[in-house]
């Protein structure tokens, strides 16, 4: 005979399922912090496919093959240059069963004959059972998604948001037992790093304490820093880094963004501002460093064999989170 505490976990999972069915992901403001929460423990459920049938050394040695998305197709449409976002979908769609097909260069599409956004999604959404879209457009998620006829996912719009990157930055906070105690410095480009626009919301959701670090020229935008004020967000704003690393549990690196910049003398000025190095990290042992990647110059190489480094794991776990948005938008889509 099945509990009542059984019955209610299978009626609050149907709930969750059916509340992300035939949804869209546009930005992190789309998820209550329930669930995200759920989006973390379905995608530590699935890890383990993550990993792969013929993992072995490579992984846990205990992955295997998954068809929950069997005969879902995904379409990656991305209108800007990526590694790991586009990889891991392509991955979390086939270790799901699911099939992939991509547009990774705008030059070798009907965009290159001119043809808009909006007709290539009429089109596209037509071929798929969900998008993944990244376009250099603030708000073309959003757009596409108006004219879709399929679930869009915003792969990085701009410098607007990332919603899947703040997922799995989140889900790789809780791996080390730190998001209900997170006191975080987010540091470098705070303008124009749409990683760091989604997380903080993210992060101001669970009480994190956010310590701010970058150029004057570079800080976080006023509108996202009124919002967290609003939100009682505990925060702070600095230029040195020395002054936070003691403080802190987490160092969020992110580059200076070079194609953001529509000055070139601008971007110079600010280049080299930050970087992490042993002599760094010496003043905090336990600091964990985290980057979405990529990274050039604003960590030493020395420290990515460190333990404190988690941006290569960080960047593996975007398999599995992005295994459980695309199985909880589809896995209702007949």
């Amino acid at each position: 005979m099945f509990s009542s505490s059984f019955f209610y976990f299978f009626i609050l999972l149907l709930n969750v399922i059916a509340m992300f069915a035939r949804r869209d992901i546009l930005s992190i403001h789309d998820l209550t912090k329930e669930e995200i929460d759920y989006v973390l423990s379905r995608a530590e459920e699935l890890e383990v496919y993550a990993q792969g049938a013929g993992s072995g050394s490579r992984g846990n040695g205990s992955g295997s093959d998954s068809d929950l998305l069997g005969g879902k197709i995904l379409a990656n449409l991305f209108y800007e240059p990526s590694t790991r976002t586009r990889l891991s979908f392509e991955v979390a769609m086939k270790r799901l069963g699911g099939e992939v097909i991509n547009l990774s260069s705008p030059d070798m599409s009907a965009a290159a004959k001119g043809e808009n956004l909006v007709d290539t999604i009429r089109v596209v959404s037509k071929y798929c059972d969900i998008i993944a879209l990244r376009h250099p457009k603030e708000g073309a998620s959003r757009m596409a998604a108006a004219f879709s006829s399929v679930p869009i996912i915003n792969a990085g719009d701009g410098a607007g948001q990332h919603p899947t990157q703040t997922l799995l930055d989140l889900y790789t906070i809780k791996k080390d037992g730190l998001l209900d105690q997170l006191k975080i410095a987010l540091i470098g480009d705070l303008k124009y790093g749409r990683t760091v626009h989604s997380l903080v919301y993210a992060l101001s959701l669970y009480g994190a304490k956010l310590f701010f670090v970058s150029p004057d020229a570079l800080k976080i935008p006023a509108d996202i820093k009124a919002d967290l004020k609003e939100a009682g967000a505990d925060i702070s704003e600095y230029t040195d880094i020395n002054e936070v690393i003691k403080e802190v549990n987490v160092l969020y690196l992110t580059r200076i963004q070079k194609e953001r910049f529509p000055d070139p003398a601008e971007y110079n000025k600010v280049a080299d501002t930050y970087r992490i190095t042993i002599d760094l990290i010496k003043e905090n042992e336990g600091v964990v460093i985290m980057h979405p990647l990529p990274k050039i110059d604003e960590i030493d190489a020395e420290v990515d064999r460190t333990e404190n480094a988690r941006y290569f794991t960080q960047a593996f776990y975007g398999i599995p989170v992005r295994m459980a948005v695309l199985y909880m938008l589809l896995s209702k889509r007949k």
